[in-house]
């Protein structure tokens, strides 16, 4: 009994072994489980449905009146998971991969600017059958929900900026607009230093992502580098877009603004403060850029909370 004990101790410690090498030296081969387990646990499963030029694959779980999460420039719907999964136990959840970003693909002939995904929002929406949703956004996707919401205002029973939105003009300017004052691009990584650089101005607290994960992460953002710029290019022609339409904004709104936000300065929340009618503005102290992936469980609380304070729609 004694040796087949340690012949069993000695296969599982192989086993272990091979797996953890495997872990490091083939990271590839389990960024699909990862995904598919943590979507599993927030009851999301992935789709795909024709938008126009674009097959837009998108994650979806949960019943109820629908909430549709959009992502930021060079991000995807993956990003939006352990947010959603306090969600889907009381509402139906869609994110996206909007065209241009993940696995919906960008087209060398195809424009990106926010006409263009605005329409593509319609598009999709309409493909998906929803005639009215609660939007919510991080940084790009702030500022398209708002300017589908001011442009469609009987499809959106409101709007949430997860994060800054950008286009805002803000008192203070903010570190990265220093960068790009001075030529830069901070949210472009051409290597793995400036891709670890940029994960600095992103995040005030980083939140863990599994090795084959940012592994996978930082390849796409070196992989994207040159097509990135020509997006982000036609982002600065509307550096204050947002900032120019805000006042047409008038869905009960909630704003998440990291209080340690190295993006879009924290004094733009005053601005929204200011500005914005039937408007819930939070500063939440110790986060940056990306709310819903340093703290999602807080951030989805005080989210699901502002759902919970709304009328039910129709």
């Amino acid at each position: 009994m004694k040796r087949l004990f340690l012949a069993l101790s000695g296969f599982l410690l192989v086993v272990m072994t091979t797996a953890v090498l495997l872990y490091y030296t083939l990271p590839g081969a389990f960024v699909q489980p990862l995904l598919s387990l943590n979507r599993a646990l927030s009851s999301l499963s992935e789709k795909t449905v024709n938008v126009g030029a674009h097959d837009v694959h998108y994650l979806v779980g949960g019943s109820g009146e629908p909430v549709v999460l959009l992502h930021g420039i060079f991000a995807e719907k993956d990003h939006w998971v352990d947010f959603a999964r306090p969600l889907t136990r009381r509402y139906q959840v869609i994110a996206p991969d909007l065209p241009g970003f993940g696995e919906s693909g960008r087209r060398d002939g195809q424009v990106y600017d926010y006409v263009s995904q605005t329409e593509r929002l319609k598009a999709l929406l309409d493909a998906l059958g929803l005639p009215r949703v609660h939007l919510a956004g991080n940084s790009m996707g702030g500022t398209l929900a708002a300017l589908f919401a001011i442009r469609y205002p009987a499809r959106v029973a409101s709007v949430a900026f997860i994060g800054a939105p950008h286009g805002i003009k803000t008192p203070r300017p903010s570190e990265m607009d220093g960068m790009i004052d001075a030529g830069k691009t901070p949210l472009i990584a051409h290597n793995a230093a400036e891709f670890d650089q940029m994960m600095s101005l992103l995040f005030t607290q980083r939140p863990f992502l599994p090795y084959p994960i940012l592994q996978a992460t930082q390849a796409d953002a070196l992989r994207n580098a040159s097509s990135n710029v020509r997006l982000w290019n036609a982002q600065l022609k509307d550096r204050y877009l947002l900032d120019a339409q805000i006042d047409g904004l008038k869905q009960p709104s909630l704003t998440l603004w990291g209080g340690d936000e190295r993006v879009f300065d924290v004094s733009g929340a005053q601005v929204l403060r200011t500005r914005l009618t039937n408007a819930n503005v939070q500063v939440l102290r110790g986060l940056g850029h990306l709310p819903m992936m340093e703290a999602p469980k807080a951030t989805a609380q005080l989210y699901g909370s502002f759902l919970a304070d709304l009328p039910r729609q129709p």
